[in-house]
């Protein structure tokens, strides 16, 4: 069905012939959803924290999960502090945080590491807590969270990365985990469908702490143009309030000069 308006305070009618439609009832059928309350992942620093702040400013209750305290969190805010890369623990964390709240809207993976170097220089353990904590800490994340997640009818954004979309050198720990939260939360969508909302957001750079203590090699250089996380945080929230039945299944959201897509 296709509503119409020819001009401003007009009827709305339905071309089907089946009569006029109630303006109200038409909007409210539109409408977008409330923020709720949004579990937040890496919200100690960088996306994370800039998502829990506009989840607040939206009128939600966010819920922070780090694997250090988050100091000087929004107003109302819970939290909790768990290591990712121990993903039975961080279950079990979050499970006891959901519960705590009382239920979950929205979970955004926004956690994240990295360890640059071609792969015969990483060390195995470095290079394997890139994997266990941005696909596997990902995975249990939203495993723990799911059962709250169907009752809410909520919505699910994880976070890759435009290098899992496109390969670099010296690249591979964080590659293998970007692309496998690609293929997983494509897959995702698809087994969920019609009972929680899923998006993927593919993130340029970002200024943030994350090229923090990295060789000047892999650190953006000095006319890199990198993107405000808040801006970043402006489409997770466009993304979570969505209408239930619309979703925006996957976003890449760069920079205008951003270099590593396409």
């Amino acid at each position: 069905m296709t509503l119409t308006s020819e001009t401003a305070g007009s009827e709305i009618t339905n071309p089907d012939g089946i009569g006029p439609v109630d303006p109200a009832a038409a909007q409210a059928a539109r409408s977008t959803r409330g923020v709720g309350t949004v579990l937040v992942t890496g919200a100690a620093s960088g996306l994370g924290r800039a998502v829990a702040a506009a989840v607040t400013a939206a009128g939600g209750r966010a819920l922070l999960v780090d694997r250090v305290a988050v100091e000087d969190g929004p107003e109302g805010a819970l939290a909790t502090v768990t290591d990712l890369s121990d993903t039975a623990a961080a279950e079990d964390a979050i499970r006891a945080l959901i519960d705590q709240a009382g239920g979950v809207d929205a979970v955004v993976t926004a956690a994240g590491t990295d360890r640059c170097g071609a792969l015969g220089d990483v060390p195995a353990a470095e290079w394997e807590r890139v994997v266990a904590v941005n696909l596997f800490g990902t995975a249990a994340v939203i495993r723990a969270a799911l059962p709250a997640l169907k009752e809410s009818r909520g919505k699910i954004v994880t976070i890759a990365s435009t290098l899992g979309l496109k390969a670099l050198p010296d690249a591979t720990a964080y590659c293998a985990s970007k692309f496998g939260v690609v293929g997983m939360t494509r897959a995702l969508a698809t087994e969920l469908a019609g009972q929680v909302g899923v998006t993927l957001l593919v993130p340029g750079g970002m200024a943030t702490a994350f090229f923090d203590g990295r060789p000047d090699q892999y650190k953006p250089g000095p006319d890199a143009q990198l993107n405000d996380p808040a801006d970043v945080a402006d489409a997770v929230l466009f993304a979570l309030t969505r209408a239930n039945g619309c979703e925006v299944r996957e976003m890449v959201v760069c920079q205008s000069t951003e270099p590593s897509w396409p």
